[in-house]
């Protein structure tokens, strides 16, 4: 497959994205492609470990390949959207639950797609051009591929501000929220993963980190935490309107712009999972939200404004201080026999 590279190299398997003109977008081929190979490297004694990492200096991987989804979507075809999304997320528990060490290296952007892949690493590296985002409210969704138990564990309030905000965090940013280990310098990593290949020896990584650049989430922490405190969307707006300050200010005009449907579901799905381990629980509930978000969200009309028309104009179903709690709700219900199942399709 021309867009994604998977091999035996030395003693590791080796994933590279290789679309660097489309920021390495994964598509559905891909994201099967990379399954196939989890199951087959899990059990061969020759890989000892595996390490992913992607060609081109703007991304490790952008996301997903949203174009299909958006036009099966557009035209009231929920299916294709809903199988994507159910193989998707069991490759992503495979990831995450790997028997062997997994290490990323992630450059450029790494958002929505490729925080499914390369934040579920054991060893998720990170460089000077790293920057990692969640920006699904944005378009209509939710944090998905297992993001929402990254944000859910991240420091304080962290989670809640980056799934709303859907900002990029940077090298420093990305360790401080748990969305990464290891700060290197992006010139070593090649010679860092000819000796990983050459070896399998993952503690080369540790030897090879260094301390990373600071970020901006630590000295904003506090602000953070008092602000992004509320129970439901509708509190931490009202946090945000009260407050004087000039971050308050700015994180409130970031949010005017997202999906209100979406974020309400973030915070809730947030609140569910705070603590949790097992990311099969945070997939099945981002799964609830996916499969609905086509017919009953915003996703179609996220999509349309900020990739296809580009106007950034959204007409969302809700106003950002009128969320209904029961719209919540019924986005996050359980699917009855169509909740996910972590089953792979033959």
């Amino acid at each position: 497959m021309s867009d994604i590279h998977i091999r035996i190299s030395g003693k590791t398997g080796r994933i590279t994205f290789t679309r660097p003109k489309a920021l390495n977008a994964m598509s559905y081929d891909m994201c099967l492609a990379i399954e196939d190979a989890l199951d087959a490297w899990a059990s061969d004694d020759g890989v000892k470990m595996i390490v992913i990492d992607a060609t081109g200096d703007r991304a490790f991987c952008a996301g997903g390949d949203i174009a299909e989804l958006y036009e099966t979507g557009k035209v009231g075809d929920y299916s294709f959207g809903r199988r994507f999304w159910a193989d998707e997320y069991r490759m992503n528990a495979k990831m995450f639950a790997f028997p062997k060490p997994v290490a990323s290296f992630m450059q450029g952007f790494t958002m929505g797609g490729g925080v499914g892949v390369g934040c579920h690493a054991s060893h998720r590296v990170v460089g000077d051009t790293s920057q990692i985002a969640m920006p699904e409210c944005g378009i209509g969704l939710v944090p998905d591929v297992g993001g929402s138990l990254l944000l859910a564990n991240a420091p304080g309030r962290i989670g809640e501000y980056l799934g709303l905000t859907c900002d990029r965090m940077n090298a420093g940013d990305a360790i401080l929220a748990g969305f990464a280990d290891y700060y290197i310098p992006e010139d070593n990593w090649p010679a860092l993963i000819a000796a990983l290949e050459e070896t399998g020896d993952w503690t080369r990584i540790d030897a090879a980190a260094r301390p990373a650049p600071a970020g901006t989430l630590e000295a904003a922490q506090p602000q953070i935490d008092a602000l992004f405190a509320g129970e439901a969307l509708g509190d931490i707006v009202n946090l945000l309107t009260t407050s004087d300050s000039d971050f308050a200010a700015a994180a409130l005009k970031k949010l005017n712009r997202a999906s209100p449907l979406s974020m309400g579901c973030t915070v809730e799905m947030l609140h569910r999972l705070r603590g949790a381990t097992d990311i099969q629980k945070a997939l099945t509930l981002e799964y609830r939200f996916t499969y609905r978000a086509m017919e009953h969200g915003d996703f179609v009309e996220g999509v349309r404004a900020q990739i296809i028309d580009k106007d950034r104009n959204p007409t969302w179903k809700h106003d950002i201080d009128r969320l209904p709690a029961i719209d919540v709700s019924k986005m996050l219900m359980p699917l009855g026999a169509d909740e996910l199942t972590f089953e792979k399709r033959e």
